[in-house]
């Protein structure tokens, strides 16, 4: 016996009747069964009582019991309150079902409006959903899909069979997988089996989360059967030949219409051509940017998903659920493109990602070595930053990690001073080659981490060049509030640049990217989630190019003078600040109308004859010129 239950709007009867279609059993609307006063009610907008309602339970009770007799039946009945349904309730509850389809204000709301055959006036939906009691034990739908994509969900859950696998238990792995069954997602995961290495991983995970009912297999055809098709995988395996190892597995156990997902940080170029061979074989493939590290993955990442749109729309309710909320409490997932193009913005993403900690950085290092100024103060300070517009995820872990101790002494003076990366930076640089877009600040900040990769060299070096570094001889509270305007401009600089790859990209690959949604994504559950960003979101609406923003040119137009001197200074105190003087070069490059490319060019066609274009001559035209 199966209750569809719901506010009005939801979809009840038709999902109902759809649900009884395929379990070959009777369909019943439970406003059939309304005596008239109750029709009388309702059409006036006025809300039933609870005393209005109790006969007709207590009605549908009795019907409840013979219908379940007889083979079941299923009942669609608002069935809001606890009470209500405990009315209901009149068979043993392992024989009752109770599906609740759930469904925002306004979607429901704009439904009702166009209601012309239905009693209930669109008004009482706000009472109704004041009266709603989320139940605890019933299969919980989003309406915001297909009826048919409903139904689909609805019979899986039923069922033995999970809707969605995770391959890979590692930290995100784990997270997400519990994220999602925290979300009543039916779930199975799948840890490879490497003897002394990994064993009985996914189980061992599935033992230490009991109630989240998942199940975990170290048999991959097991996990694939697990599963009701189509099926949907997500991969959370290292980027590489990993992600094509497990593909190759997976692919003969696939069918038709299943959907493999990678969410690790995989090359774009790799995703393309992932996406064309599993084609070949009528699979689906998804290749998803998700960003937001352990604590983002178990409480909500920001999520890129490109690919098909087709299977997008397929497991946008899984990816949307999981993911962050943004300021309006929309999900910080969108479809981002076909193709490559949510791990290309997740590369980019990563770039932007780096500057920025490359910046905060040097500004700690400005501070504490070029000023003289301790920890704690340095921390208070950039706290007062936080209230000027420069508030950020990066900025609070940087004043959290300025205080963080270890047995009395700053923990951050003992760590070794050599950064390491994982690969989407020097990705960013090669796709800014391929495509021909600058991208100034993220390869410098790669470039940083390559040199401090250069340990002993640095050590030799300063011993045969000696203390060239000095304190920053200028009043430290102008300097500091320079320092605070130059960072603010850098930061503008550095996503501007990134932005601007991504345009690039978009025209190149015909992605047609939506840059105001991919900020709006950014906005929460991602590291480089900022004020900044948030601004973005609607300097997008009016512009493609951020730097051709006005409140962007008014911002950079009084700062870069900051900017310049923060250059100048820590350049000639013996600082090296490579992002702060890249976005400043960027910058002075950007606004020059005139540049010494001329000579470049020059130069080319006096050694290798590659031609040149003429100022007052058609763009069309090609010259040469025999220089001696």
């Amino acid at each position: 016996m199966i209750i569809v239950m719901g506010v009005s709007g939801t979809g009840k009867t038709t999902v109902g009747q759809l649900l009884a279609i395929a379990l070959a059993i009777p369909f019943y609307d439970a406003d059939d069964f309304h005596p008239e006063s109750n029709i009388k009610k309702l059409s006036g907008g006025e809300p039933l009582t609870d005393q209005d309602r109790q006969p007709w339970l207590e009605t549908l009770g009795e019907k409840i019991k013979i219908w379940e007799a007889k083979g079941g039946a299923v009942l669609a009945c608002s069935a809001l309150k606890e009470k209500y349904r405990s009315t209901l309730s009149t068979i043993p509850h392992e024989k009752l079902t109770i599906i609740h389809l759930s469904g925002s204000f306004d979607l429901i709301s704009s439904r009702l409006a166009l209601r012309r055959d239905h009693f209930l006036d669109p008004s009482i939906l706000k009472s109704q959903f004041n009266d709603l009691e989320r139940p605890n034990n019933a299969i919980e739908v989003s309406i915001d899909q297909t009826p048919e994509n409903i139904l689909q969900e609805i019979l899986i859950k039923m069922s033995s069979k999970t809707e969605f696998g995770i391959i890979g238990m590692g930290v995100m792995g784990q997270n997400l997988a519990i994220n999602m069954a925290n979300n009543k997602v039916k779930l199975s995961v799948f840890n490879r089996h490497v003897a002394d290495k990994e064993e009985g991983v996914a189980k061992d995970f599935v033992a230490k989360h009991p109630a989240l009912n998942i199940q975990g297999f170290d048999d991959l055809p097991e996990f694939v059967d697990s599963m009701a098709p189509p099926r949907n995988i997500l991969l959370m395996v290292q980027a590489g030949a990993a992600v094509d190892a497990i593909i190759a597995e997976l692919t003969p156990l696939l069918g038709p219409d299943d959907l493999i997902i990678d969410g690790g940080n995989s090359n774009y170029l790799d995703t393309n051509r992932r996406d064309q061979a599993l084609a070949m074989h009528d699979i689906n493939f998804i290749g998803t940017g998700i960003s937001g590290g352990e604590e983002g993955a178990r409480k909500g990442p920001s999520i890129m998903p490109g690919g098909s749109k087709t299977a997008y729309n397929r497991i946008a309710p899984f990816l949307e659920n999981i993911a962050a909320k943004d300021a309006n409490g929309k999900a910080c997932c969108t479809y981002v493109g076909p193709e490559g193009s949510g791990h290309f913005i997740k590369m980019v993403h990563n770039g932007i990602e780096y500057a920025e900690m490359q910046l905060l950085a040097e500004v700690y290092e400005l501070m504490r070595n070029g000023l003289g100024m301790q920890p704690e103060e340095i921390a208070k300070t950039l706290e007062h930053w936080k209230t000027k517009g420069l508030d950020s995820y990066l900025l609070e872990i940087t004043i959290n990690i300025l205080r963080k101790e270890e047995n009395g002494e700053l923990l951050l003076d003992k760590i070794l001073d050599v950064a390491s990366q994982k690969g989407t930076g020097g990705w960013s640089t090669e796709a800014a080659i391929r495509l021909g877009s600058p991208l100034n600040t993220i390869a410098d900040a790669v470039m940083a981490r390559n040199i401090s990769a250069q340990k002993e060299t640095r050590i030799a070096a300063n011993g045969l060049y000696g203390q060239i570094k000095q304190p920053i001889a200028q009043d430290r509270e102008s300097f500091i509030s320079a320092l605070m305007e130059g960072y603010s401009a850098a930061r503008i600089v550095n996503h501007a640049v990134g932005f601007d790859m991504m345009k690039e990209a978009s025209n190149q690959y015909n992605w047609d990217l939506d840059f105001s949604e991919i900020s709006r994504i950014w906005t929460n559950g991602c590291i480089i989630r900022s004020e900044l960003m948030s601004a973005m979101v609607n300097f997008f609406k009016d512009t493609d190019q951020l730097l051709f923003h006005p409140a962007v040119v008014k911002s950079l137009s009084e700062q870069q003078a900051n900017l310049a001197q923060i250059v100048g200074r820590a350049v000639t105190s013996g600082y090296p600040v490579p992002v702060f003087s890249s976005a400043m070069n960027f910058f002075l490059g950007y606004v020059n109308g005139q540049s010494s490319a001329n000579m470049l060019q020059a130069q080319r066609d006096y050694f290798g004859a590659h031609t040149y274009k003429r100022v007052d001559k058609p763009l069309t035209e090609s010259f040469h010129t025999e220089w001696v």
